[in-house]
């Protein structure tokens, strides 16, 4: 691990044990280490820059769930640490509501929800970041929808925009993944998918197939995928679909996996997962990981923040 402290054997180490220091550790300081002063950092919910925004974003969520426990379910990275690696982190995440913040008053529920990080790391910092969490998943288990979140957060942050391009810098790290076949056959189902190919999951995925989507939802085999899609597209049927990033590998007891991050920008004109068309632009930033064995797509876990579209849905109709 060229440029790393030598406490860390590799990557994935790195990256797992820097985000139990941080959440568990309680050693949100750290911060001022692991992150560059100038990094940049995306959510849905809009754009930070420095490591004081991920500081004072770190002590909020902290300050609403402080028993959050972040648990690492795969790290799928590339690159190496002479020229920089990019690992896309996905965790599973439980925790109770405790405190006030992004969705309303402390209730005292748990909550279980799943995020993906992708964050380029090197000499020893990470210096470009990429997050969601699904905070569909949050908002129904403390029993709200997301929909009146967005509209709460509205009022709260006076219509501040969530993330979109426009809004985007151009970071540290401009590279687009690796070559990895897995990575390349993920992404080629996606598209196939975006291009209403939905044949595509019944040809490319194991009939047993795990599928994880936003809200917390799982399911098994065909339908699972098949009904997500379905809903996402047909919201928004002339959006344009793009390939931000990919990856995949192969590791000793982990298995050929990929992770893709994607991005669907344009008008909600169709009847979908949210409703009545309203006319809204809408930029959608979305994580997929796959696992693949010998009957094809084994496991899907796809995420995006569904209180980030409601708000852009209620920004535009008012």
């Amino acid at each position: 691990m060229q440029g790393f402290d030598d406490r860390w054997r590799d990557l994935p180490d790195y990256i797992i044990g820097i985000t139990r220091d941080v959440w568990e550790g309680r050693q949100v300081a750290s911060l001022h280490r692991y992150y560059a002063d100038d990094i940049i950092f995306r959510m849905a919910a809009g754009i930070g820059h420095g490591n004081r925004d991920v500081i004072a974003a770190t002590l909020a969520t902290m300050a609403e769930f402080p028993d959050r426990e972040l648990l690492a379910e795969d790290v799928i990275w590339s690159g190496t640490p002479a020229d920089g690696m990019l690992s896309s982190h996905r965790l599973f995440c439980q925790a109770t509501h405790t405190g006030p913040g992004l969705f309303g008053a402390a209730t005292g529920k748990r909550v279980q929800f799943r995020a993906i990080a992708d964050c380029h790391a090197k000499n020893g910092v990470i210096d470009d970041e990429w997050l969601t969490r699904d905070y569909g998943a949050i908002c129904r288990q403390l029993g709200h929808h997301p929909r009146d979140v967005a509209r709460m957060q509205i009022g709260m942050d006076g219509g501040k925009r969530p993330f979109t391009p426009d809004q985007d810098r151009v970071g540290l790290y401009t590279g687009r993944g690796n070559d990895h076949t897995a990575g390349a056959e993920l992404a080629d189902i996606l598209k196939r998918i975006m291009d209403a190919d939905i044949s595509t999951i019944r040809k490319s995925y194991d009939r047993a197939a795990r599928v994880c989507t936003p809200g917390g939802a799982e399911g098994r085999s065909y339908a699972a995928s098949e009904n997500f899609w379905i809903g996402l597209r047909a919201a928004f049927p002339s959006a344009t679909f793009t390939i931000d990033h990919q990856i995949g590998r192969d590791d000793a007891g982990l298995g050929t996996r990929a992770a893709i991050r994607w991005s669907l920008h344009g008008t909600h004109e169709g009847w979908g997962t949210w409703g009545a068309p309203t006319g809204a632009q809408v930029y959608i930033m979305g994580f997929t990981h796959a696992t693949f064995g010998p009957w094809g797509l084994r496991e899907e876990f796809t995420l995006f923040d569904e209180v980030a579209i409601w708000k852009q849905i209620a920004l535009h109709t008012g």
